[in-house]
């Protein structure tokens, strides 16, 4: 027997007692069956529930910007690269204003990191919208960011909201747009076409985004797999149903996407300038402190090996699809 919540939304939140670990399932399948409308609430619910974990887990420590010292480092890094080589294309073209949108913002890590940079490379008119659907990572997003919002020539705000409805930029109004880890994830694939055209309607730059690939290794989004008891992603239904150690139980959207799909996704709308894997090889050979001894630890020399082996193989059709994430990089079309 057993004490089970049930995070169905704001306003279903169910508790189970003396439920036997053997109806668990049954129990949650009944209950996301009875209420599928309120998935974006249940995602919202747990990034909530999560807060300040999911930010170390996604994004590592707060004491440094551009630490990129989380479990994603490598891909953090060719995803930053991408951003920057854009905030560079726009400034060496005698740009001096910048408009950025970043779609499921979280705690803001990503569109500071664009902004601060575009400030320090000479942008003197900085406007940037974050917009997610968790409240929690929203304010979170705007205490971190009251030193940066108070910069000469940056307008920095963070909405609570839901990318499914129209976005409040205009036509072709927007330099770099982002879309960063489990956002399009979670949304619907019958949902996903009307998110492109919006994102091609308000962008005149570039779209950047990452999803999980069909490949991929376990993850339940929100935090790290170890806090899980025990989770089950379902690629029919796609669902992820995640039994946390607190015995909280929670069910969303989980959709992982495969290199075609993306591109028939993308290429309607936008433009395809590159489209590889992240991660490929850095995050199956790591190590896990509560495994493995410090002699396994990693030399700088076996390091330089998996990063050669990610760029022989990231754009590698027969390998993609087992990245970690897939980088889309699109431009107006």
């Amino acid at each position: 027997m057993t004490d089970i919540e049930f995070l169905c939304g704001d306003d279903h939140l169910l508790h189970c007692t003396h439920l036997r670990k053997d109806q668990m399932t049954i129990a949650l399948k009944t209950i996301v069956e009875a209420a599928p409308e309120d998935s974006q609430r249940a995602i919202a619910k747990a990034y909530n529930e999560a807060g300040e974990r999911y930010l170390n887990y996604a994004d590592g420590s707060l004491a440094r910007l551009y630490g990129f010292d989380s479990q994603y480092s490598f891909g953090d890094h060719q995803t930053w690269a991408a951003i920057e080589d854009r905030l560079h294309h726009l400034r060496l073209s005698g740009q001096r204003s910048l408009r950025l949108l970043d779609l499921g913002c979280g705690p803001g890590t990503w569109i500071r990191r664009a902004v601060d940079r575009a400030h320090q490379m000479g942008f003197t008119e900085i406007v940037a919208r974050g917009v997610d659907l968790s409240d929690s990572q929203i304010e979170r997003a705007k205490a971190l960011s009251h030193v940066l919002s108070a910069r000469a020539g940056i307008s920095l705000i963070f909405e609570a909201g839901d990318i499914r409805t129209a976005f409040s930029e205009g036509d072709k109004s927007v330099d770099l747009c982002l879309c960063l880890y489990g956002v399009l994830n979670h949304v619907a694939v019958t949902e996903l076409d009307p998110i492109m055209k919006e994102i091609a309607r308000v962008t005149t730059g570039q779209f950047i985004a990452t999803v999980r690939t069909v490949g991929s290794t376990p993850t339940i989004y929100v935090e790290a797999v170890s806090a899980a008891r025990s989770f089950h992603q379902n690629n029919r239904s796609d669902r992820l149903d995640v039994e946390f150690q607190n015995g909280k139980l929670t069910s969303f959207n989980s959709h992982l996407f495969s290199r075609k799909e993306v591109r028939t996704l993308i290429a309607p709308h936008m433009k395809i300038d590159d489209l590889r894997g992240l991660d490929l090889f850095h995050g199956r050979f790591s190590t896990d402190p509560r495994w493995n001894p410090e002699s396994t630890q990693s030399t700088n020399g076996f390091m330089r090996e998996l990063a050669a082996l990610e760029t022989r193989y990231s754009r590698d059709p027969e390998f993609m699809d087992h990245a970690t994430h897939l980088l889309i990089v699109a431009g107006a079309q």
